[in-house]
């Protein structure tokens, strides 16, 4: 009866054999898919971070845009001051002559 059984074991270890091996491909395709995981959560919090000052980027160009353009109103109105006031002063020359 022993020689029946033994191909029968044979195949029972060959089966035991078979999945510890898929079971430790397993644990490791798992391990993999956890680091793959933990790098996309760091990209995306980076992304997010990223995000965040692109925000705040677009706020600091915008208030710089504004300062630029009343920076421009200034000398535009400085301007009209002193053609006028060289208006005057060549008013009074002529004047003057």
């Amino acid at each position: 009866m022993e020689v029946k059984l033994s191909p029968l074991e044979t195949i029972v270890q060959q089966i035991g054999e078979a999945v510890l091996a898929t079971t430790e491909t397993v644990d490791h395709l798992a391990s993999q898919v956890n680091a793959l995981t933990m790098q996309v959560q760091s990209q995306s919090q980076q992304i997010q971070q990223q995000g965040y000052q692109i925000f705040a980027l677009s706020d600091l160009v915008q208030t710089l845009a504004e300062a630029q353009q009343d920076s421009l109103e200034g000398r535009a109105q400085l301007t009209n001051a002193l053609q006028r006031l060289i208006g005057t002063i060549e008013a009074q020359n002529n004047y003057s002559e």
